[in-house]
């Protein structure tokens, strides 16, 4: 009887050292799922990235001159693009000036197309 439980030990042990091996892969691929590269965001990034937009939304409503309603803001990895459109040159550069100004923003990328006027 002894002869069989030290048997069955063995297959147990063995048999959690292939379990562990063949969850390798997962783990590793779940975890590769939550770190970022030059391409994507991590999750961690998308959270900060999403804050920065709208902190930088925030600051382009409540500036005194101009509104900016017809103006987009998208993040990635601390990079802002402004989108959209605006009446002037000025307003342009003012709103790169205050989306600059936000602590999390590292460059921004004005898009912003100035309307023609009809004259």
């Amino acid at each position: 009887m002894k002869k069989t439980s030290i048997n069955t030990g063995k297959t147990v042990k063995v048999f959690g050292l292939i379990l562990s091996l063949a969850a390798m892969p997962l783990l590793l691929s779940l975890t590769g799922c939550v770190t970022g590269s030059r391409y994507e965001q991590s999750t961690g990034e998308r959270i900060d990235d999403h804050g920065t937009s709208s902190h930088v939304k925030a600051a382009l409503a409540e500036d005194t001159q101009y509104k900016y309603e017809g103006v987009s803001v998208e993040t990635f990895k601390g990079t802002v693009q402004l989108t959209g459109f605006v009446n002037s040159r000025d307003q342009k550069n003012r709103a790169a000036d205050l989306a600059k100004k936000v602590p999390a923003v590292k460059e921004v990328v004005n898009n912003i197309t100035v309307k023609e006027s009809s004259n």
